[in-house]
């Protein structure tokens, strides 16, 4: 596969999770909280939630626009976006991992790690797209 369809494979693919995690904690806050790795044991915060889910939908927007046109800018803007966002989640839930059993640890710090190593390996790839 060329560097432009990985490119564009990541980017749908990270597209698609924000928008199913953003519809998911928009839509069914308590649902999503009650996630172990979510939730973590605190007191559930419905407007946290939501909040969460809105943001979580805002990123798919970007995402799926740079999926759709495929352009060195907007890809970049895309996964720096993401970026911003999937780097202080990752950290901020290594600080709190004394909230989670050792079983629950595992798995969200494989999705949390992964949410930070797809966008920098799809990163380079850019650079064989168009400028405009």
């Amino acid at each position: 596969m060329s560097a432009r369809t990985w490119l564009r494979a990541g980017l749908a693919f990270l597209a698609v999770a924000q928008f199913a995690v953003g519809v998911w904690a928009l839509l069914f806050p308590r649902s999503f909280f009650d996630i172990p790795w979510v939730g973590m044991r605190m007191p559930y915060n419905a407007h946290l939630m939501m909040d969460y889910g809105a943001m979580s939908l805002a990123t798919s927007v970007v995402l799926a626009v740079s999926f759709f046109t495929v352009r060195r800018s907007m890809a970049r803007t895309a996964l720096a976006v993401y970026l911003v966002f999937a780097v202080p989640h990752l950290v901020i839930h290594i600080q709190l991992l004394q909230h989670l059993t050792p079983g629950e640890r595992v798995p969200l710090l494989a999705g949390l790690t992964a949410a930070v190593l797809i966008p920098l390996v799809l990163l380079p790839l850019t650079s064989r797209l168009e400028k405009a």
